[in-house]
């Protein structure tokens, strides 16, 4: 049963990382009939330590904290996608995990535990600006991009900052039970569980053509999504022949026509999502996906989540 948690700091922590942990963790809710951790705030790096944010956080806890810890959980900070991390803590760690004690990582906080060999041969989440950095770094893990945590017990990682209550609450439900983890998650005024995973949240520019030859039929793809069009009426449009222009045009946008446009209609309808009261037909029309059914596909295929579901996200409940 879990009982015993403590977050453990090195200098440069996020302050939102950190107090992620602690709303879960370290606030005493029993008078509402919910668990009461014992929760410790432990310094890795002396009693006082800098956020990101200028202030200073001190605890008198040091690593001999997290012997007794069930689950020990590591928060973002400034640089650790860069820095290298004091050999005590790296030893706690994975002397933690041999006996049993669940680790968990919050956004970037999961360099610390790749530092530490407890990835190696295991999937984990990292925040999507961070994955491509962790994987090179570590090749012997394996990033999921697209997720909001993952769970390889012992090792659980999130990705970007409000992942990390996802994550929490995560290991709550699994230690405690869903009503626990609901009841915490009400006093937060949090979602239990999210739909969907970071694919939502990712920003992807379309690459620029390096050169005019597809650019004009580029530009007419995206003025022109509602329409259904062929590679050979493309091709005709550059002047080229249909091979040919296939072939220009993975060279210069670096996929496909079909794949190209596929995505300009999620973004059209990301957008419309967002900004917009319009109906799912409406924007299936608009998008070129046609009917509602073939929009909530792709769009499910694309992002991980459906449109109802994204524009409950990024709006409301109300504007579902």
């Amino acid at each position: 049963m879990l009982k015993n948690v403590a977050v453990v700091l090195l200098d440069g922590v996020h302050p939102f990382e950190l107090g992620v942990v602690c709303e879960v963790f370290g606030i005493d809710r029993s008078d509402d009939g919910l668990p009461r951790y014992d929760f410790a705030v432990v310094s890795a790096e002396g009693p006082e330590l800098g956020t990101h944010c200028g202030f200073t956080v001190s605890t008198p806890y040091g690593l001999e904290r997290l012997e007794e810890a069930d689950l020990i959980a590591v928060p973002a900070g400034e640089t650790y996608a860069e820095r290298e991390y004091p050999e005590e803590l790296l030893t706690a760690l994975r002397r933690a995990v041999d006996r049993g004690t669940r680790v968990l990582s919050v956004c970037s906080g999961v360099f610390v535990l790749a530092a530490a060999g407890l990835l190696d041969g295991r999937r984990c989440a990292a925040h999507w600006h961070n994955a491509e950095q962790l994987s090179r770094r570590y090749p012997r893990l394996t990033v999921e991009p697209d997720v909001l945590y993952v769970d390889e017990d012992p090792v659980i990682t999130s990705a970007g900052t409000a992942a990390g209550i996802d994550a929490c609450l995560h290991i709550v439900r699994k230690e405690q039970g869903p009503e626990v983890a609901n009841k915490i998650a009400r006093r937060m005024v949090v979602p239990p569980h999210r739909d969907g995973g970071q694919a939502q949240f990712i920003e992807r520019p379309l690459p620029k053509a390096p050169c005019d030859t597809v650019g004009e039929v580029l530009a007419w793809m995206e003025a022109h999504l509602d329409q259904e069009v062929t590679v050979e009426q493309l091709a005709a449009r550059a002047h080229l022949a249909p091979r040919t222009f296939a072939r220009r045009f993975q060279q210069e946008t670096g996929t496909t026509p079909y794949r190209w446009i596929l995505r300009q209609r999620v973004l059209l309808a990301q957008e419309l999502l967002e900004g917009t009261d319009e109906t799912m037909d409406a924007i299936a029309w608009r998008t070129g996906f046609g009917t509602a059914a073939a929009l909530r596909h792709q769009f499910v295929r694309a992002l991980g989540t459906t449109p109802n579901a994204y524009r409950r996200a990024f709006r409301g409940p109300e504007a579902a």
